[in-house]
Protein backbone atom coordinates (compact mmCIF):
# COMPACT_ATOMS: atom_id res chain seq x y z
CA UNK A 1 0.00 0.00 0.00
CA UNK A 2 1.16 3.68 -0.91
CA UNK A 3 0.09 7.20 -0.03
CA UNK A 4 0.46 9.56 -2.40
CA UNK A 5 0.20 12.98 -1.60
CA UNK A 6 -1.56 16.01 -3.43
CA UNK A 7 -1.00 19.25 -2.41
CA UNK A 8 0.91 22.90 -2.60
CA UNK A 9 4.48 24.43 -1.45
CA UNK A 10 3.37 23.13 2.48
CA UNK A 11 2.60 19.79 1.53
CA UNK A 12 5.49 19.39 -1.13
CA UNK A 13 9.07 17.95 -1.06
CA UNK A 14 11.64 20.57 -0.41
CA UNK A 15 14.44 21.87 -3.44
CA UNK A 16 17.62 21.23 -2.37
CA UNK A 17 18.69 25.12 -2.43
CA UNK A 18 15.49 25.97 0.13
CA UNK A 19 16.21 23.86 2.85
CA UNK A 20 15.35 23.76 5.78
CA UNK A 21 12.05 25.13 4.38
CA UNK A 22 10.39 22.20 3.27
CA UNK A 23 6.64 20.74 3.61
CA UNK A 24 5.12 18.26 6.12
CA UNK A 25 4.73 15.52 3.64
CA UNK A 26 9.09 15.02 2.80
CA UNK A 27 8.46 13.10 6.36
CA UNK A 28 5.32 11.32 6.98
CA UNK A 29 6.51 7.96 5.75
CA UNK A 30 8.57 6.64 8.78
CA UNK A 31 5.30 7.81 10.82
CA UNK A 32 2.92 5.87 8.29
CA UNK A 33 5.40 2.80 7.83
CA UNK A 34 4.70 2.64 3.87
CA UNK A 35 5.81 4.03 0.66
CA UNK A 36 5.11 7.81 0.18
CA UNK A 37 4.42 9.46 -2.95
CA UNK A 38 4.58 13.23 -2.93
CA UNK A 39 3.37 15.56 -6.36
CA UNK A 40 2.43 18.24 -4.17
CA UNK A 41 4.23 21.65 -5.59
CA UNK A 42 4.69 25.29 -4.81
CA UNK A 43 1.81 27.60 -5.78
CA UNK A 44 -0.59 24.47 -6.65
CA UNK A 45 -4.39 24.99 -7.07
CA UNK A 46 -6.44 22.57 -7.26
CA UNK A 47 -7.35 23.86 -10.81
CA UNK A 48 -3.54 23.95 -12.00
CA UNK A 49 -2.93 20.39 -10.59
CA UNK A 50 -5.61 19.14 -12.99
CA UNK A 51 -4.62 21.23 -15.57
CA UNK A 52 -0.74 20.50 -15.73
CA UNK A 53 -1.48 17.20 -15.96
CA UNK A 54 -0.21 16.14 -12.19
CA UNK A 55 -3.17 14.58 -11.18
CA UNK A 56 -3.86 12.53 -14.00
CA UNK A 57 0.44 11.55 -13.13
CA UNK A 58 -0.48 10.70 -9.59
CA UNK A 59 -3.37 8.77 -10.70
CA UNK A 60 -1.68 6.60 -12.68
CA UNK A 61 0.45 5.64 -10.25
CA UNK A 62 -2.62 4.79 -7.54
CA UNK A 63 -3.21 1.63 -7.06
CA UNK A 64 -6.47 -0.58 -5.07
CA UNK A 65 -6.30 -0.14 -1.82
CA UNK A 66 -4.18 3.03 -1.78
CA UNK A 67 -4.42 6.34 0.27
CA UNK A 68 -4.52 9.66 -1.47
CA UNK A 69 -4.06 12.39 0.81
CA UNK A 70 -5.90 16.15 -0.77
CA UNK A 71 -4.74 19.21 0.82
CA UNK A 72 -5.31 22.72 -1.36
CA UNK A 73 -6.32 26.07 -0.25
CA UNK A 74 -3.38 28.63 0.13
CA UNK A 75 -3.52 29.19 -3.35
CA UNK A 76 -7.11 28.43 -4.62
CA UNK A 77 -8.37 31.06 -2.05
CA UNK A 78 -6.39 33.80 -4.01
CA UNK A 79 -8.43 33.19 -7.38
CA UNK A 80 -12.08 33.97 -7.56
CA UNK A 81 -12.87 31.09 -9.48
CA UNK A 82 -11.68 28.49 -7.13
CA UNK A 83 -14.02 30.14 -4.72
CA UNK A 84 -14.51 27.86 -1.47
CA UNK A 85 -18.52 26.73 -2.12
CA UNK A 86 -17.39 27.12 -6.05
CA UNK A 87 -14.86 25.57 -8.29
CA UNK A 88 -12.51 24.55 -5.29
CA UNK A 89 -15.30 22.14 -4.01
CA UNK A 90 -16.30 21.14 -7.04
CA UNK A 91 -12.64 19.82 -7.78
CA UNK A 92 -11.98 18.61 -4.66
CA UNK A 93 -15.59 16.09 -5.10
CA UNK A 94 -13.86 15.43 -8.83
CA UNK A 95 -10.71 14.31 -7.14
CA UNK A 96 -12.24 12.14 -4.46
CA UNK A 97 -14.58 10.48 -7.14
CA UNK A 98 -11.03 9.90 -9.55
CA UNK A 99 -9.64 8.19 -6.39
CA UNK A 100 -12.46 6.14 -5.49
CA UNK A 101 -13.28 5.15 -9.17
CA UNK A 102 -9.26 3.36 -8.62
CA UNK A 103 -10.33 1.38 -5.71
CA UNK A 104 -8.27 4.00 -3.39
CA UNK A 105 -9.48 5.81 -0.50
CA UNK A 106 -9.04 9.51 -0.29
CA UNK A 107 -8.60 11.43 3.02
CA UNK A 108 -8.95 15.32 2.78
CA UNK A 109 -7.23 17.47 4.66
CA UNK A 110 -7.96 21.33 5.49
CA UNK A 111 -4.89 24.21 5.09
CA UNK A 112 -2.19 24.46 7.35
CA UNK A 113 -2.56 27.42 9.21
CA UNK A 114 -0.46 30.72 8.93
CA UNK A 115 1.19 32.04 11.77
CA UNK A 116 -0.39 34.96 11.95
CA UNK A 117 -0.57 36.47 16.04
CA UNK A 118 -2.98 38.69 17.73
CA UNK A 119 -1.64 38.78 21.39
CA UNK A 120 -1.62 35.22 21.79
CA UNK A 121 -4.34 34.27 19.58
CA UNK A 122 -3.82 33.21 15.59
CA UNK A 123 -5.68 34.88 13.74
CA UNK A 124 -7.72 32.85 10.45
CA UNK A 125 -6.77 33.26 7.44
CA UNK A 126 -8.42 30.98 5.23
CA UNK A 127 -12.34 32.25 5.28
CA UNK A 128 -14.55 29.72 4.32
CA UNK A 129 -12.33 27.16 2.84
CA UNK A 130 -11.55 24.73 5.58
CA UNK A 131 -15.31 24.65 6.70
CA UNK A 132 -15.95 24.24 2.95
CA UNK A 133 -13.65 21.05 3.30
CA UNK A 134 -15.42 19.75 6.33
CA UNK A 135 -18.89 19.85 5.10
CA UNK A 136 -17.29 18.26 1.91
CA UNK A 137 -15.82 15.22 3.89
CA UNK A 138 -19.26 15.24 5.48
CA UNK A 139 -21.37 14.99 2.50
CA UNK A 140 -19.25 12.40 0.98
CA UNK A 141 -18.08 10.53 4.03
CA UNK A 142 -14.53 11.25 3.62
CA UNK A 143 -11.80 10.99 6.32
CA UNK A 144 -10.61 14.37 7.31
CA UNK A 145 -7.46 15.83 8.79
CA UNK A 146 -7.81 18.97 10.63
CA UNK A 147 -4.78 20.90 9.78
CA UNK A 148 -6.48 24.16 10.09
CA UNK A 149 -7.45 23.35 13.54
CA UNK A 150 -4.32 21.58 14.25
CA UNK A 151 -2.16 24.01 13.09
CA UNK A 152 -3.90 27.26 14.93
CA UNK A 153 -4.02 25.15 18.59
CA UNK A 154 0.12 24.14 17.77
CA UNK A 155 1.01 27.94 17.47
CA UNK A 156 -1.03 28.78 20.30
CA UNK A 157 -0.03 26.42 22.53
CA UNK A 158 4.03 27.16 21.89
CA UNK A 159 2.68 31.03 22.02
CA UNK A 160 4.06 34.00 19.79
CA UNK A 161 7.77 33.38 20.32
CA UNK A 162 8.77 29.64 20.41
CA UNK A 163 6.38 28.92 17.24
CA UNK A 164 8.66 30.92 15.08
CA UNK A 165 11.22 28.21 15.10
CA UNK A 166 8.56 25.69 12.94
CA UNK A 167 8.46 28.18 10.11
CA UNK A 168 11.40 29.85 7.95
CA UNK A 169 12.68 32.45 9.81
CA UNK A 170 16.28 33.12 8.66
CA UNK A 171 18.73 35.83 10.08
CA UNK A 172 20.58 38.14 7.28
CA UNK A 173 23.65 35.88 6.20
CA UNK A 174 22.09 32.67 7.76
CA UNK A 175 20.85 31.54 4.28
CA UNK A 176 22.06 31.90 0.84
CA UNK A 177 19.22 32.17 -0.40
CA UNK A 178 18.09 34.87 1.33
CA UNK A 179 20.86 37.02 2.14
CA UNK A 180 18.73 39.93 3.66
CA UNK A 181 16.95 37.23 5.77
CA UNK A 182 13.42 36.04 6.09
CA UNK A 183 10.52 36.23 7.69
CA UNK A 184 7.82 33.52 6.26
CA UNK A 185 4.81 32.52 8.80
CA UNK A 186 3.36 30.06 5.66
CA UNK A 187 6.42 28.03 4.67
CA UNK A 188 7.67 25.07 7.41
CA UNK A 189 11.35 25.09 8.65
CA UNK A 190 12.38 21.39 8.71
CA UNK A 191 11.25 21.66 12.15
CA UNK A 192 7.65 22.18 11.79
CA UNK A 193 7.18 20.50 8.95
CA UNK A 194 8.49 17.16 10.80
CA UNK A 195 5.72 18.02 13.41
CA UNK A 196 2.87 18.57 11.10
CA UNK A 197 4.19 15.22 9.55
CA UNK A 198 4.05 13.68 12.81
CA UNK A 199 0.16 14.28 12.96
CA UNK A 200 -0.82 13.70 9.75
CA UNK A 201 0.95 10.29 10.02
CA UNK A 202 -0.66 9.18 13.24
CA UNK A 203 -4.05 10.37 11.93
CA UNK A 204 -3.85 8.16 9.36
CA UNK A 205 -3.29 5.80 11.40
CA UNK A 206 -6.31 6.14 13.23
CA UNK A 207 -8.43 6.33 10.62
CA UNK A 208 -6.70 3.26 8.82
CA UNK A 209 -7.67 1.52 12.81
CA UNK A 210 -4.40 0.79 12.79
CA UNK A 211 -2.48 -0.21 16.15
CA UNK A 212 -5.58 -1.29 17.69
CA UNK A 213 -4.88 -5.08 17.32
CA UNK A 214 -2.02 -4.22 20.38
CA UNK A 215 -3.08 -5.78 23.87
CA UNK A 216 -4.44 -2.93 26.11
CA UNK A 217 -1.60 -1.89 28.75
CA UNK A 218 -3.98 -0.67 31.47
CA UNK A 219 -4.27 -4.22 33.17
CA UNK A 220 -1.31 -4.12 33.90
CA UNK A 221 -0.24 -1.06 35.61
CA UNK A 222 -0.59 -0.17 39.90
CA UNK A 223 -3.36 1.65 40.30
Amino acid sequence: MTYHLAGDSTVAPAKPDELPMTGWGSYIEPVVEAPVRNLAYGGATTESFLADGTWARLLGGVAAGDVVVIQFGHNDQKLPELGARGGYTARLRGMVDDVRARGARPVLCTSVERRWFDGDRVTATHGDYPNAVRDLAHELDVPLIDLTAFTTWLYEDLGPEASVALLSHFAPGEHPLWPDGLADDTHFHERGARRIAAFVGRSLRAIERRDGDRPAKGSQLVS
